[in-house]
């Protein structure tokens, strides 16, 4: 994925994408269901420059030590609000109309307090099925995450059957250090962790995303991202247009990408054409 190769002048040319600014690896977080702790979650997340995707249950706010309404623009500022359905369902078991409801409800009630549109989903009680993962880009929703994980740092191939790479209890300070050990620029990398953050007052373990955020933070060489952010950029990448000879490059998305030509980097602004090289 994300490989070209060119000739111009007789010479060959290997163009890659890269994730912003260069980056050839991404770090990004799923915690699910809007529990108080995500307000402890949320300081770690920000005191060390990390992003996360927080899947919530408009019409459970305020409900079983769930955040209210009123803290979630605030709280989740700078970080990705997405649906979780209205009333946690398993969908599964459930007739098309009801998870029509039950995810244009949560979009409304969540795109209200967010400002935002709100295209992120996480299947409740890891619940799903093909026809839900075919009904859901008609209801505006981008991305679905599952419950399984992968244990590597596969990009992808599914947006509707987003797999993580561990939750946080399936050896996530090992898997950080081999992220950072990784030196093979010569492909793309995504940590992706989900799981809940009531799970760290339950288990008192609280030291262990403290000790991952400090790990991971600060390094040039990874992107910091939330799961929709992933999602566009690759789909900005994906509509880039390129010349027979690979000489220019025209990026009729919104936002910038990022590209590697013969190890130079080069951004291509949205609504632009660059040369390369």
């Amino acid at each position: 994925m994300g490989f070209i190769i060119c000739m111009m002048n007789n010479q060959m040319k290997n163009i890659y994408i890269v994730f912003p600014e260069g980056a050839y690896k991404a770090l990004s977080f799923s915690y699910d269901d809007g529990n108080v702790a995500d307000r402890r979650l949320v300081s770690i997340f920000n005191e060390y420059g990390l992003k996360g995707t927080f899947h919530l249950n408009g019409s459970l706010l305020g409900k079983d030590e769930r955040l209210p309404a009123s803290e979630i623009a605030s709280l989740y500022k700078g970080h990705e609000i997405a649906c979780h359905t209205a009333w946690h369902p398993t969908l599964a078991r459930c007739p098309p109309e009801q998870i029509v409801q039950e995810l244009m409800n949560d979009r409304r009630i969540l795109e209200e307090l967010a400002g935002y549109t709100v295209r992120g989903f996480s299947y409740p009680n890891g619940s799903y099925n093909k026809k839900i993962m075919e009904l859901l880009p008609h209801l505006g929703i981008d991305y679905a995450r599952v419950v399984p994980s992968t244990g590597t740092f596969n990009l992808p191939e599914n947006l509707y059957e987003l797999r993580a790479s561990c939750h946080h209890k399936e050896g996530l300070l090992e898997l950080g250090k081999k992220l950072l050990e990784t030196q093979r620029s010569q492909h793309l990398y995504l940590m992706y962790v989900w799981g809940h953050s009531f799970e760290f007052d339950r288990e008192n373990n609280w030291e262990l995303i403290e000790e991952f955020a400090a790990l991971m933070s600060g390094n040039r060489d990874i992107w910091y991202t939330s799961s929709i952010e992933y999602c566009d950029y690759m789909k900005c990448w994906q509509n880039l247009r390129f010349s027979s000879n690979c000489s220019l490059v025209e990026n009729p998305s919104a936002r910038s990408v990022w590209l590697s030509v013969n190890g130079e980097i080069y951004e291509v602004p949205g609504g632009s054409s660059v040369q390369l090289g």
